[in-house]
């Protein structure tokens, strides 16, 4: 028998969407369509270009196994690097012209057989499979802060940054320490006459150096590519061990917590001391890695401030304890909303059921990747994903493969759509709602992780068990369902 060839739509170009369009075409599956916003592949690392931006994880372990870089420059890259990194995978491996670029999805509506896509700029479209890869951290959180529109000096949001202002020798304020502030204010530090780091919570700090690699190191890999391979299963195995930590108490979470300790000590001064010292377990929020933050906080054209932000007016911020702190350039590095996943498109499945609808009680998938009433619709990095402290690019690839493999099911004429039941979902959620209080993140704080009913929207497991998950399907779980001959036509 003849297999069927599918077509694909695969809603953002960023990390996840090239991979799933490149595994896509590993297997044989040509039709696939990208729809992506902007006009060039990459996602947050498009977006993100503020100085200091570095990858928390290695550059050996940040990549794609089945396209390994020889040529990285450091032990934790910068983000431009990255960014070119995956625009060089994209092209080598004939992605673009798969790609509509300025595209963007606004509404997709299965009706009964296939996927109806809309887009801007771009005709209606009709598909077989749809795939969500718009990625977690894409949509900028702007605090809800009086004033902000009154200051008269620059203010824009960390992903937005704005290389047209000139930061040396002016008065600037960086707003959260977040992993973003901290690279902003490590590199920034010394810049400008002035540098204010507004903190609402303060964050554990775990001090990894990240040395260049030398020339020769990236001639060998070259000349040797199981090398990277190696390296790359060496890093695995290293964080997927300390991954236990986040999962359930044992000797990593209180190896990490002496580390961060044993950094907060380099803190001279008492009081900035105290003042930078967090009130809960370590790796609770996303732990930041840096080995130049405190030493930056240390210098005298450095200020760390701790009382609330009241609000804005046109000289600078005013806090609640009345302090007018008179500034000329307002960085917002407050994140991003990690709960949107593909919204604002418009996602309508079986019977006219919303995803609104569908995600009224907060965001849930079955495995991460698909939900009941949604047939033939997969998400990359969907929820309770491991994202926390994982490289996306490993669960990308996890994920990916399992959505590969149900298409070759529908290639073989196994069923014409395929979702998980209701049943198994609410069992799946449920096993997650169960094993979280051993986790490191319900260990008392207030993190981007938690969705609205206050619980973590990450994988409570090892990654190893997210892939083993991914790679075994259980059938039961799922609803197959072959559609009507005349429908079919």
């Amino acid at each position: 028998m003849v297999k069927r060839q599918p077509k694909v739509a695969i809603a953002g170009a960023g990390m996840s969407g090239i991979c799933a369009a490149i595994i896509l075409q590993r297997s044989g599956i040509d039709d696939v369509t990208l729809y992506e916003k902007a006009h060039e592949v990459g996602g947050t690392w498009r977006e993100n270009t503020y100085p200091g931006l570095t990858c928390d994880v290695p550059s050996r372990f940040y990549q794609f196994t089945f396209a390994t870089n020889p040529d990285w420059s450091q032990l934790f890259s910068p983000g431009g690097e990255i960014q070119q990194y995956f625009v060089d995978v994209a092209q080598r491996m004939g992605i673009y012209d798969r790609i509509r670029f300025g595209t963007e999805v606004t509404s997709a509506r299965f009706d009964g057989q296939k996927w109806v896509v809309c887009a801007r700029g771009a005709d209606e479209s009709r598909v077989d499979f749809l795939i969500s890869a718009t990625g977690v951290l894409h949509h900028p959180k702007i605090p809800d802060i009086c004033g902000l529109d009154n200051f008269t000096g620059p203010v824009f949001h960390s992903a937005r940054w704005d290389h047209s202002v000139d930061l040396h020798g002016r008065r600037l304020a960086v707003v959260g320490t977040g992993s973003t502030g901290v690279q902003l204010v490590t590199r920034l530090a010394g810049t400008p006459a002035q540098l204010s780091l507004f903190q609402r919570t303060a964050q554990w700090v775990l001090p990894l150096p990240n040395p260049r690699y030398r020339q020769l190191t990236r001639i060998t890999h070259r000349a040797f590519p199981w090398l990277d391979r190696v390296a790359y299963r060496a890093y695995q195995a290293a964080f997927e061990t300390f991954a236990v930590g986040l999962t359930k108490p044992g000797w990593q979470r209180r190896f990490v917590a002496a580390l961060c300790r044993a950094n907060l000590r380099t803190v001279r001064d008492p009081q900035l001391r105290k003042a930078l010292t967090p009130d809960y377990t370590p790796m609770c929020k996303r732990l930041v890695m840096s080995s130049g933050f405190y030493r930056a906080m240390q210098r005298e054209d450095v200020e760390l401030v701790t009382a609330a932000i009241d609000h804005v007016e046109p000289r600078g911020i005013v806090t609640k304890d009345g302090v007018l702190h008179e500034v000329d350039v307002i960085v917002l590095a407050t994140g991003f909303d990690a709960h949107a996943y593909m919204r604002p498109m418009q996602v309508i499945g079986r019977d006219g059921l919303r995803l609104e609808d569908a995600w009224r009680d907060g965001p849930h998938a079955f495995e991460t990747v698909a939900m009941p009433g949604f047939p033939n619709f997969f998400m990359l990095l969907g929820p309770h994903s491991p994202v926390g402290n994982f490289p996306l690019t490993a669960v990308a690839e996890s994920q990916s493969r399992h959505i590969v493999n149900w298409i070759r099911r529908w290639q073989r004429y196994e069923f014409d759509t395929v979702e998980p039941t209701r049943s198994a979902t609410e069992a799946f959620n449920a096993t997650l709602t169960t094993a979280m209080p051993d986790t490191v993140w319900t260990t008392g704080c207030d993190s981007w992780y938690l969705g609205k009913n206050g619980l973590p929207e990450v994988w409570p497991f090892t990654p190893a068990r997210h892939r083993a998950m991914l790679a075994r399907p259980k059938l039961d779980n799922y609803e197959l369902r072959t559609v009507a001959p005349l429908a079919q036509q």
